[in-house]
């Protein structure tokens, strides 16, 4: 770990190792990456990509993306590294370069939390207004966010979501100094707040650069990359051992302590593809039609359209008639004659995991001034809770004891589904929609290795989890 902290100290302070920008050395590496996912590619069984993590950290700002291959067929000699530039526009502008050479690629950006920022920023690397020109070319090559991670979830912050009482989950509130240092500027960092001012951006005539779909990861460095919080391993390959997951090593600083504590298990992509291909999952992921997990395989599926009657979703051809009458998450709905748009949403259970508390459906919109907007709608739900007269939904009930770390799936369901219609709908109004499912309260990591090792539990985490899933969004353009 303090190697490791070292290290990115130097490279966030503009000094490597000489070695580390040895072409021999690097593209030795590269070609080990390449072999290594061609040799574990079984087609319709298991699907491996080439890539690599372009890791600019501008004053210790997070700016990570993670560049995938569609294929192996036409792959550079040597990939671009942060060490080469920090500025994303060069690494766009590489990007180009290789499709001009045969290669197919993207990139997906990550933790915008640790950016402080300067993720979703209006202004270029150089600081000048971001305009059409760079919209556009951001759009092209990152189609997906990676929402949420080991080092926290990005969907939205307290402070940018005041209304929102689910808008605090796991915070991993730090930037990547290896000295444990907080972040100050939400806005910038979160995806909520970017597809707001994506919007405005489309609403000015430059487009829109943050039009992203979302997927889930895991991003451990011990080679386990597990995602569930009873087999939580840790980020590093020190938190092997679970007792100094939740005390640190021995002599550990007491921000490393607490930055360890607050990392999260990890999170999971789901991508809806017609087959087990690169090409298949790749296309699907270009096209958005992606969902993120903290975790656990929760399965949903979120369409909308202006022509579906509210029974289709109980059909059992409902995602034939979805896909037939409307569009999968990650796609625009066409204007609908001034009808209000219908979304369909239905949530599975992950076997393993908690039973489903209730889906909620995000909305995003600009009003007739360009003022942005954002409401939550609690759309389905398990039980017969209803609305209390102040006008807040019902907390699910929490079945967990803590002194075990155990819970039970009497409570929650184990799908939800639903028709729901825009109420507040404006034909002249720009908007996105996504899901966001929810679990019901189970054990956090920190629970059950308190348990296991027969310690008292951790004071400043909390003792539970409620597990969820997003949607990629569904946009709405007037007049498109």
């Amino acid at each position: 770990m303090q190697t490791f902290a070292g290290i990115l100290r130097d490279m966030s302070a503009g000094k490597s190792d000489p070695q580390f920008s040895d072409p021999v050395l690097a593209g030795s590496v590269w070609k080990e990456i390449i072999k290594a996912a061609d040799a574990n590619y079984i087609p319709g069984k298991f699907t491996t990509f080439a890539g690599f993590e372009w890791t600019s950290n501008p004053q210790k700002r997070n700016l990570h993306r993670v560049v995938v291959f569609r294929d192996t067929t036409h792959l550079p000699n040597l990939v671009l590294s942060a060490l080469d530039s920090e500025d994303p526009e060069v690494l766009w502008k590489w990007m180009e370069d290789q499709r001009a050479k045969g290669s197919t690629l993207f990139a997906i950006p990550h933790n915008g939390n640790a950016s402080d920022g300067r993720m979703f920023e209006l202004t270029k690397f150089d600081g000048k207004p971001i305009d059409a020109t760079y919209n556009k070319t951001r759009a092209m090559n990152e189609p997906l966010y990676e929402i949420t991670q080991i080092k926290g979830t990005s969907e939205t912050h307290p402070d940018l979501s005041p209304t929102d009482e689910f808008a605090g989950f796991e915070q991993w509130d730090y930037t990547l100094s290896a000295d444990y240092e907080r972040p100050t500027h939400r806005k910038g960092s979160f995806a909520r707040q970017a597809l707001l001012d994506g919007m405005s951006q489309a609403a000015d005539g430059a487009g829109n650069p943050f039009k992203y779909g979302f997927i889930g990861d895991t991003d451990t460095h011990n080679a386990a990359a597990s995602n569930e919080e009873y087999n939580f391993t840790g980020k590093f390959a020190f938190e092997n051992n679970a007792r100094e997951r939740l005390t640190g090593v021995p002599g550990a600083p007491a921000g490393q302590v607490q930055q360890i504590q607050e990392f999260s298990s990890a999170g999971l992509a789901g991508v809806w593809a017609p087959e087990n291909t690169r090409e298949a999952i790749w296309d699907a992921m270009q096209r958005r039609e992606t969902f993120a997990t903290s975790g656990p395989m929760i399965k949903v599926r979120f369409f909308g359209s202006f022509d579906y009657a509210l029974d289709d979703v109980q059909s059992p051809d409902f995602v034939k008639r979805a896909y037939a009458r409307g569009v999968p998450m990650g796609g625009d709905l066409k204007p609908g004659a001034g009808k209000a748009p219908t979304f369909m949403v239905m949530a599975q259970k992950d076997p393993k995991s908690g039973s489903l508390d209730r889906i909620q459906i995000i909305k995003g919109w600009l009003d007739a001034s360009g003022k942005q907007h954002e409401k939550i709608y609690d759309v389905v739900w398990s039980g017969d809770r209803k609305v209390g007269a102040d006008g807040k939904f019902p907390a699910v009930a929490n079945s967990v004891d803590v002194k075990t770390a155990t819970y039970t799936n009497t409570i929650g369901d184990a799908q939800l589904a639903t028709s729901w219609t825009d109420p507040e709908f404006r034909p002249e109004e720009p908007a996105f929609y996504y899901a966001r499912v929810l679990e019901i309260p189970t054990p956090r990591w920190n629970t059950y290795d308190a348990v296991r090792e027969q310690m008292a539990p951790l004071t400043k985490m909390p003792p539970t989890i409620q597990e969820r899933a997003w949607s990629s969004p569904i946009w709405y353009s007037p007049g498109k």
